[in-house]
């Protein structure tokens, strides 16, 4: 039987299809139609796929908002995509209730055990709940909507941005041909095939691009799919076994704390069930990928791409092991090309930033910002500030990144959000904040602090606890550092790269 899984609780693919459609003809009721956004604020749970899969059918995108955000930042997010809905759990609700506008619908979904288990949370819904709308309860009063979109636009993810803002990737709706053959490649490179008996694990958060694709599309093509409620390591041995996990996605800090269990707890579970294991989202150290093969067969397989260009580059099993490092080859249907500093295209095995695309997604622009797709755009291919090179056989390498993106545990960070609140701080005259080698999450934060000489220079606690107050707390650097000065250009510019660089001459590797 097709079904959502959630601890105790089972909600079946006809259920879950009905009340999409259900909630999208509530959603029409509301006024919300094409090109609007229903907002998200909460963890992967049943409302979570209706609320998407409804919005999609009434039109509209689906914004999934990190529920680590702060209220400021989530209050940005909602503001620049123009939320008309907000559906949210109830235990984060008080979190974000004063800064919602009084213009947005707002769905309070109750808190479910398992949920609540695994954050220490409460079931109970809270006193700032009152008034508003439960939305299992508001579902089953809507009446379905007839003829909904066959052709969903999809998610509108927001991607951090250099200029300390995050930034809505707002696709065009896709055309037949575009959907058939994202269908396909979602069939051909993460096995994800309608009618086969495929059971998915949903482990990673589904704000996130890649688990909300993986997520979308396995519950769109009818499969049984169980929700983890928080990533832990020998819990999700555990569901493998349990429910014969055959599918799933994964990144590279869920790798590295696998690998930590001790040899009796990896060899306890049965993992034979699994088929198709893909990982992407963060670079994976080759020693890790490896252990991982040796521990799990030829059955996991990697992705590269990005949210704005979806996945344009494949490496299987069989070729991670002859291709130590690559993350694959460009797939059917995509064009990577390799660009030096003044715009000249690279012959293989020369290194300059990697420009992408993938025929099968549609384009996109930033929500309300224009002018930063032009930026990032060559002719029709498009860069995130990725360093490479594609080798004799068409292999592609990831050296460095061009922009200051951090991605710890598959989470993408931009410093220049963390800096342009960092330098309001008392005491601060300058800062920069960079990555860092972890062994566990791949990259951390470190902060160089500048002093104002004009004042006490604060405490390296003190700045993680005024960042604490303002930003997500995975934004918070590891570790802060008091400098008397900051290297710099002839241009003023803080020279990042003489900060960064004694951290990963250590580590032996340079992303």
């Amino acid at each position: 039987m097709t079904e959502l899984i959630s601890g105790a609780r089972r909600l079946s693919h006809a259920e879950l299809q009905q009340r999409a459609a259900q909630a999208a003809g509530g959603f029409r009721q509301l006024g919300i139609g094409d090109g609007d956004v229903v907002a998200l604020y909460m963890r992967n749970d049943f409302a979570f796929f209706e609320a998407t899969l409804a919005a999609g059918l009434a039109g509209a995108y689906a914004t999934p908002v990190n529920w680590h955000f702060t209220a400021e930042e989530t209050a940005y997010i909602l503001s620049d995509s123009e939320a008309k809905v907000l559906v949210v759990h109830g235990d984060l609700w008080p979190r974000i209730a004063a800064v919602v506008p009084r213009h947005v619908h707002v769905f309070i979904v109750p808190t479910p055990p398992e949920i609540a288990g695994a954050y220490g949370a409460d079931t109970a819904l809270p006193p700032e709940a009152a008034g508003f709308r439960l939305w299992d309860e508001w579902v089953a009063a809507q009446q379905p909507l007839q003829g909904g979109s066959t052709l969903p636009r999809g998610s509108m993810i927001y991607t951090s941005g250099t200029t300390g803002r995050p930034k809505g990737v707002r696709r065009q709706q896709p055309t037949q041909e575009q959907y058939d053959g994202n269908r396909q490649a979602a069939a051909t490179y993460f096995g994800l095939k309608p009618g086969t008996d495929m059971t998915v694990l949903m482990n990673g958060p589904m704000y996130h691009s890649a688990p909300n694709s993986y997520g979308i599309m396995a519950a769109r093509l009818g499969t049984r799919i169980v929700l983890q409620p928080r990533f832990d390591a020998e819990e999700m041995l555990q569901l493998i076994e349990r429910h014969r996990i055959t599918h799933m996605h994964i990144v590279p800090t869920m790798f590295v704390r696998l690998l930590k269990l001790p040899e009796e707890i990896r060899r306890r579970y049965d993992l034979g069930s699994l088929r198709d294991v893909v990982h992407g989202a963060a670079p994976c150290p080759p020693d890790v990928k490896q252990a991982m093969l040796d521990w799990w067969g030829p059955v996991i397989n990697e992705y590269y791409g990005s949210t704005e260009t979806g996945i344009a580059v494949w490496l299987s099993a069989a070729d991670a092991r002859r291709k130590r490092g690559s993350v694959g080859c460009v797939l059917p249907g995509a064009v990577v090309k390799i660009f030096s500093e003044d715009g000249r295209e690279l012959p293989p095995g020369e290194t300059g930033e990697i420009y992408m695309r993938a025929s099968y997604i549609p384009d996109f622009t930033y929500n309300k910002l224009d002018d930063k797709r032009a930026e990032v755009g060559r002719g029709d291919l498009v860069t995130v500030g990725d360093v490479g090179f594609i080798d004799n056989e068409g292999f592609v390498y990831l050296c460095d990144r061009k922009r200051d993106m951090v991605i710890s545990g598959g989470v993408n960070i931009y410093p220049a959000e963390i800096e342009s609140v960092l330098i309001g701080m008392p005491g601060v005259k300058d800062c920069a904040v960079f990555g860092i080698p972890d062994e566990e999450f791949g990259e951390s934060l470190c902060a160089c602090i500048e002093p104002d000489p004009r004042e006490a220079p604060p405490a390296p606690a003190a700045v993680r606890s005024y960042l604490a107050e303002r930003v997500a707390k995975y934004k918070v650097p590891k570790i802060v550092e008091i400098v008397p000065g900051l290297p710099r250009e002839d241009s003023g510019k803080i020279f990042k790269r003489k900060l960064r660089e004694p951290y990963w001459e250590k580590a032996g590797r340079a992303i």
